[in-house]
């Protein structure tokens, strides 16, 4: 069976501590789920009786008008991470570029449909910036190019200009370009930095959303793709199950949609609170990037078993062992309420 190494295994850390745990390990809106949309999720189990809209209808509509595209334009999944593989077992490219490190499933997904992955490192001293030397890498050879932004776990955004000239390079190559920014809605900037305004211009262009950090409702899984391409779009939902997104699902979004204040208000307590936690961390000898993001990537030089001393004290964080081009002595932490952050501290100053 195949190891989980991302956040949130809430069950597994509950076998090692049985108390009051905090988790920061999971890069989720720190304000929880909104009311409105637990409610909605809730009452929509009475219909679980009957099969889930096959074709998300209602739910495709209100995100196309949130986003500024056509109902046409958008695909939804069980999570980004459904999407993932639905491109790669439809596209089965045969050489796909990520950059390193990333987001794990990028890679996982393309192997599984029997691709090959090369890298484009990103560097601490640099501090994990993306930069135009990846244009170099974005040659014939290469199919897809999977980018991140916010990147995970570095909290790192795209530049702008440097994401239109790699969407042209991807075009003079014939490279379909997918684009995470499941972290974008709290992020510092928000998802006007998003790159919907490009897909007419750019149809090999494929953005990745989901409502699970913003919203705060992984456990209920639900993501879309955003794509002008109508040909990949009819792919994509021909390789899944025809009820790959539940329900109550479907009437999470729904209500999300109807609580555009939320990630907004969340992102004004993040900005804050990820300075306070990086001044925290540096004061302790540790070495945090600059984030823009929900969460920290910090490096604790020599500390390969921060997480599990941590777990003993009740506190969760995501070990960033197993992401291509990091060691085993970096971590990321999620950004939360202060109390919680507070407490991340004092468990921290305790094992160190």
């Amino acid at each position: 069976m195949k190891e989980y190494t991302h956040g949130g295994d809430i069950v597994g850390a509950r076998a090692v501590w049985q108390g009051e745990l905090l988790d920061f390990s999971a890069n989720l809106n720190p304000l929880g789920m909104p009311e409105s949309v637990r409610k909605a999720a809730a009452e929509a189990v009475r219909e679980a009786v009957h099969y889930p809209d096959p074709l998300c209808r209602e739910l495709r509509a209100a995100i196309a008008r949130r986003d500024g595209v056509t109902p046409e334009q958008v695909l939804c999944g069980n999570g980004a991470a459904d999407l993932v593989f639905r491109l790669a077992f439809s596209q089965r490219p045969r050489r796909v570029l990520v950059t390193a490190p990333t987001f794990s499933e990028y890679e996982d997904a393309v192997r599984a449909a029997g691709g090959e992955v090369v890298y484009h490192r990103l560097t601490p001293e640099n501090d994990f910036d993306l930069t135009e030397a990846v244009l170099d890498d974005l040659d014939d050879g290469v199919d897809m190019a999977f980018f991140c932004t916010p990147n995970n776990p570095t909290g790192r955004l795209i530049d702008p200009a440097l994401m239109d000239r790699i969407l042209v390079r991807c075009r003079e190559k014939g490279i379909r370009a997918v684009v995470d920014e499941c972290f974008l809605s709290l992020a510092d900037p928000g998802e006007r930095a998003g790159f919907t305004g490009r897909l007419e211009a750019f149809p090999d262009l494929v953005l990745l959303r989901a409502f699970t950090k913003s919203f705060a409702l992984p456990g209920l899984r639900l993501g879309y793709c955003l794509s002008a391409d109508a040909d990949l779009m009819d792919r994509l939902s021909r390789c899944a199950q025809p009820w790959s997104v539940s329900g109550p699902a479907q009437a999470a979004g729904l209500a999300a949609l109807r609580e555009p204040l939320h990630p907004f208000l969340a992102r004004r307590l993040i900005a804050t609170e990820r300075t306070w936690l990086t001044g925290q961390l540096q004061a302790m000898g540790l070495r945090p990037f600059p984030s823009l993001a929900n969460y920290i990537l910090f490096q604790a030089e020599g500390q390969s078993d921060l997480k599990e001393r941590l777990l003993e004290h009740g506190v969760l964080i995501r070990s960033c062992a197993n992401y291509v081009g990091l060691g085993s002595d970096y971590y990321r932490v999620a950004v939360r309420l202060r109390r919680e952050n507070e407490r991340l501290i004092r468990a921290m100053r305790e094992v160190l």
